[in-house]
């Protein structure tokens, strides 16, 4: 090989970012590149003339020795290739994987293999983690598709299918547009944006159509496609059909908006993070105000109410405890304060949720009720007076009767 083009083909080697060997038909080291020095832990030096077994050690290299002497025994062969999986040394003597590759370099009378030297760790870890998310998207629940950042479909899995009526075939290479309602037109060219800024989009409620004209309520969640940089390149978008949640949901917010009970949400922190509407009335204060206040500020007494929430943590919950609401203009209402723990799916208590119920009328007639009794109980007790008076008077005058007829017998019969 000339001089001029052997250094060429040295330089050629350096810039490619794979470990390449080279070794003659007899298993002997010609060259390496800095990629195999950095690989295997030895200079350019210490391999150059050294067997091919100093990097893939015994018995290795005579399966290796059995593939190479049928490559260069057929000419076919040598056209396509040969690929292995070989265990590779490097010099402090630590075994890795390698995924190697024959090819004939056409180097006078000396025929040189070069091999790219490949760790097959990450490549297998990378392989199965590809067909482990293969297998995620086809057997999801979920519709998963994914589409260009000018929204152009690249893939549709089995579940989109079912959920929008398309097939793969008809909607890969398709705009996702097509999904949208014509009142929202321009909404998904805005999450692409968002993509584009490197931003995710997660439980976005929406309305998506199918391919028979009908709408849903849909929750989104869309995320960035990275290249090997890091690049946003596409997106990748996750789907569910939320029309019964959210149609349980709003059977359930009406139930609890239609309730005259005071109803409210309470943090750990004994913040106010939910009501209905019954508590705005009482309160006199806009639902916006109260999201983020103290719950114990609106009692008259908001030691007790402090006290009977965190006994609710100790407890579970409290029962029918008489309390006293103070409106923003200062009108009062009497209310059955119960509360109970608030958990999540997990069990973690999340804080308390209190109902109060509006008892002012009750208690109202309960006190007319207890002040009527006393005023007849009054005026029973006066009229009982009255009557031993009237008693002690007929006595009087009986005992005055008798002493006036007696004195008049006395009389007669002194005159007699």
């Amino acid at each position: 090989m000339p001089a001029h083009t052997t250094k060429w083909f040295e330089s050629l080697l350096e810039a490619v970012p794979d470990a390449l060997v080279g070794m003659d038909q007899k298993g002997v080291i010609r060259f390496v590149n800095r990629q195999a020095e950095s690989l295997f832990g030895y200079n350019r030096d210490q391999l150059t003339g050294q067997p091919i077994e100093t990097l893939v050690p015994e018995p290795l290299w005579q399966i290796y020795a059995e593939h190479w002497e049928d490559y260069f025994a057929d000419p076919r062969a040598r056209s396509s290739g040969l690929n292995l999986e070989l265990g590779g040394r490097q010099q402090d003597g630590t075994e890795l994987p390698l995924d190697v590759s024959l090819s004939q370099v056409d180097a006078g009378d000396v025929l040189l293999v070069i091999s790219a030297v490949r760790d097959v760790n990450r490549q297998k870890q990378s392989v199965g983690n590809a067909q482990l998310i293969e297998a995620v998207v086809e057997y999801s629940d979920d519709a998963i598709t994914s589409s260009t950042l000018d929204g152009v479909i690249t893939s549709w899995n089995p579940a989109a299918e079912r959920l929008y009526g398309y097939s793969s075939n008809e909607m890969i290479g398709k705009f996702v547009d097509l999904l949208t309602p014509k009142d929202r037109a321009g909404e998904m060219e805005a999450m692409l944006a968002k993509i584009k800024a490197e931003e995710h989009v997660e439980n976005f409620e929406t309305i998506r159509v199918r391919k028979d004209g009908t709408l849903f309520r849909a929750s989104l969640t869309v995320s960035p496609i990275r290249d090997v940089d890091g690049t946003a390149i596409g997106a990748s978008s996750i789907a569910r059909d939320v029309t019964e949640a959210r149609q349980a949901f709003d059977a359930a917010r009406s139930m609890i908006e239609s309730s005259p009970d005071l109803l409210v949400a309470i943090s750990a922190q004994g913040k106010i993070t939910d009501l209905n509407e019954a508590t705005v009335k009482v309160t006199g204060v806009p639902r916006d105000e109260l999201i983020g206040t103290a719950f114990c500020d609106y009692f008259t007494d908001p030691d007790k109410a402090n006290r009977i929430y965190k006994m609710v943590f100790a407890k579970g919950m409290a029962m029918d405890y008489p309390m006293t609401m103070r409106r923003r203009d200062g009108t009062l209402t009497e209310v059955l304060y119960n509360a109970s723990v608030r958990r999540d799916g997990g069990g973690k208590v999340l804080g308390v949720f209190a109902a109060a119920r509006d008892v002012t009328k009750q208690v109202h007639a309960q006190k007319e009720s207890a002040e009527q009794k006393a005023w007849e109980m009054e005026r029973l007790a006066e009229r009982e007076r009255i009557q031993r008076l009237t008693v002690a008077c007929e006595v009087k005058l009986i005992e005055l009767k008798n002493e006036i007829e007696s004195l008049g017998r006395l009389v007669l019969s002194k005159h007699t």
